[in-house]
């Protein structure tokens, strides 16, 4: 009969539990978690009628003219693809939705007189922050409007996506509880065979993961040059804030609402970003409804 030794049985029993926790990662890690959010549709009212003598696009759209001392951009807004953003962005340019300043509770036109406060050469424009550094807005949050898969989200590979690749470290550091150096070398192996199985999560399970949250209703717009989408602090932190890519931003797909395009005043844009942050003055957002 094979007599076995303690010692020899206690290394068995470690390499067991070894080999059960790998079992139950790579699981972990091979499992689909996504589920979209329940989501009502809504239509966008303008509920002010304004004008404006800068020449418009002859498409029936809901369009904003951001006027500013550096001239003026058009944007066409998405009504159909982000329409909840869209009702907000409208309410608080014509005052027509209370925010929550220093002063207290107002209701006035809300982007009058802000500036753009972050601008980034070959990436975007940044504006609606009272208080212009950045840590500013209504005294509200509001949810992300963006179905994932329709962008195509979950056809695609986090591997084969590298700008999303610090989200996938993000899930996979906070399965493993790491908080510091000294936790990643003490888990290392652990860590790496997790993160090599998570490379084949997709994008949007990635994201969902992290605290993203689609519906699979809208039809969302890609970040591309000239998309108007909302700025937010991570998941669901939607307020006032806003930005106008200069470039394409792949790497922002998914993570912010897009809910609209530039469509003239791009030489506005290009300005705007050359003269550099808190240069430039919003002096008023007008709503122009050509949907009829």
């Amino acid at each position: 009969m094979l007599r076995v030794s303690k010692k020899t049985l206690s290394f068995f029993s470690f390499l067991t539990l070894l080999m059960l926790f790998f079992a139950c990662s790579n699981k972990h890690f091979k499992k689909m978690t996504y589920e979209p959010i329940s989501y009502a549709k809504q239509t966008v009212n303008v509920k002010k009628l304004e004008v404006s003598n800068v020449k418009l696009p002859d498409k029936p759209a809901i369009y904003a003219i951001i006027s500013t001392n550096t001239g003026d951009m058009v944007l066409e807004l998405f009504a159909d693809a982000a329409p909840k953003t869209v009702q907000n962005f409208i309410d608080l340019a014509q005052g027509e939705k209370e925010f929550f300043s220093d002063k207290g509770t107002e209701k006035r036109p809300f982007y009058d007189g802000l500036k753009f406060h972050r601008v980034i050469k070959d990436f975007m424009a940044q504006g609606g922050c009272p208080r212009g550094d950045g840590t500013g807005g209504p005294g509200f949050k509001f949810e992300d409007e963006i179905n994932g898969k329709s962008l195509g989200l979950d056809t695609i590979k986090v591997k084969d996506a590298p700008q999303f690749q610090t989200q996938l470290q993000r899930i996979v550091f906070t399965e493993f509880n790491i908080q510091s150096r000294q936790d990643l070398e003490a888990k290392s192996q652990e860590v790496e065979s997790a993160y090599t199985d998570a490379l084949e999560l997709s994008v949007l399970e990635v994201l969902h993961r992290v605290g993203y949250r689609f519906n699979e209703v809208v039809k969302s717009e890609r970040p591309i040059r000239g998309s108007l989408a909302m700025a937010n602090a991570g998941p669901n932190t939607n307020g006032s804030q806003f930005f106008i890519n200069q470039v394409d931003t792949p790497h922002l797909t998914g993570i912010h609402t897009v809910f609209g395009q530039l469509v003239l005043g791009w030489d506005v844009l290009d300005r705007i970003i050359d003269k550099g942050n808190l240069q430039t003055t919003i002096k008023h957002i007008a709503i122009i409804d050509k949907r009829q």
